[in-house]
């Protein structure tokens, strides 16, 4: 079951469509997932999930290293999905993204980003099965063994 919280789709559909750096935040995963949409006829554009950093500037830092070629971007944006990450794949934003990707001219891009979010999604379902099952991040309040009264 996913939360109720509200998504604007159009905002984010527009994030993605108006910039070249999107890093989207989840509340179900620690990594996030970095869409830059910069390309050259050698370099494709890059969608991969990322580890969360300390500052925009070690960001920064991070895509300078990650893209040499291409430098610092003039400017990265974040957005927030605040549903389970699965549930990007089916949206008109996931749409977006891979429409972006095919309109770079870089079509096998598509199939990178996907394993990227299939990447999340399997992270996302190990946590839920740690949650259930008890895992290093979690621990159990109530037993399900009885108790001695």
């Amino acid at each position: 079951m996913d939360n109720d919280f509200s998504v604007d789709l159009d905002d984010i559909i527009a994030t993605i469509r108006s910039h070249d750096v999107v890093i989207a935040r989840f509340v179900t995963v620690h990594r996030r997932l970095l869409f830059d949409f910069r390309a050259t006829s050698s370099e494709p554009p890059l969608v991969c999930a990322v580890d969360p950093l300390p500052s925009i500037e070690a960001r920064y830092r991070h895509l300078r290293e990650l893209r040499p070629g291409l430098g610092a971007p003039p400017r990265l944006v974040t957005v927030f999905w605040p549903r389970y990450v699965a549930s990007l794949a089916g949206t008109a934003a996931w749409q977006a993204v891979r429409d972006r990707l095919i309109t770079a001219g870089h079509p096998g891009a598509v199939a990178r980003a996907e394993a990227a979010l299939a990447e999340l999604i399997a992270l996302e379902r190990d946590a839920q099965r740690e949650a259930i099952l008890g895992g290093r991040a979690f621990r159990t309040i109530w037993s399900a063994s009885p108790s001695p009264r």
